[in-house]
């Protein structure tokens, strides 16, 4: 990442969070996680990583306060470790249903990991499910949201910051790993399947629209959500 934008944003956040010893207590005791959530080609994991960089160079300044842990391509890595390919999604049902499986158990597990700390997710759990929905089905989708290691799941997510991103036509980009849609509409109904989701778990999220596309704009409408959950979780 550009280190000026990161010294622009550095900048911009010590004007506008204060760096007294009360404002460094409350941030010590208050760091809710933050996801990045969405179709594929939304800039998550782009996002993410420029969030994580920010927040290293903000609290540089307290040296008491520990920097997120970055919860990256938890997806990828199961594809890797199990001998999935981003093809098998669409071509056998009961293979996608294995895949999104192992993903949300991946995912929770990292998330557990993590317990005593507080991390930026460039996805969840409830990624799995949406795509489970899309390619496989409503209702073998569902059986991936029972028992315990679900509700633990959303419950993490109802506390932390959930940003959904917005897909942008110009963005849908064939990286040669991730699954591709055969054109935008199935693109945009897989975002629908992660409105339907994120509302029927009650899970409280904010929506990144593609208008705002410049970097140092998402990263500022993700620092304003975070402080907002701040302010509510005190």
């Amino acid at each position: 990442m550009d280190t000026s934008l990161l010294r622009s944003l550095a900048v911009t956040g010590n004007n506008k969070m204060a760096s007294s010893e009360a404002e460094r207590q409350r941030i010590d005791e208050c760091r809710p996680n933050i996801y990045i959530i969405g179709a594929q080609s939304t800039g998550k994991t782009t996002l993410a990583t420029a969030l994580g960089e920010y927040f290293a160079q903000r609290f540089s300044h307290y040296p008491s306060i520990d920097e997120p842990a970055q919860l990256k391509e938890v997806a990828r890595g199961v594809l890797k470790r199990h001998n999935f390919t981003a093809s098998d999604i669409t071509s056998s049902k009961a293979r996608a249903l294995e895949l999104q499986q192992l993903i949300i158990e991946a995912q929770a597990t990292a998330e557990t990991s993590l317990a005593n700390t507080w991390y930026i997710a460039d996805r969840s759990a409830l990624d799995a499910v949406a795509y489970a929905r899309q390619y496989v089905g409503i209702a073998e989708a569902e059986s991936l949201r029972q028992g315990t290691t679900w509700h633990e799941i959303v419950q993490r997510m109802r506390a932390s910051v959930v940003v959904l991103c917005e897909p942008c036509r110009e963005w849908l980009v064939d990286d040669g790993i991730r699954l591709m849609p055969q054109n935008q509409a199935e693109w945009l109904e897989l975002h629908s399947q992660f409105l339907g989701l994120l509302a029927g778990s009650k899970v409280p999220y904010t929506m990144l629209p593609c208008s705002i596309s410049r970097l140092e704009e998402r990263i500022g409408f993700v620092i304003d959500a975070w402080k907002k959950k701040q302010a509510a979780i005190e």
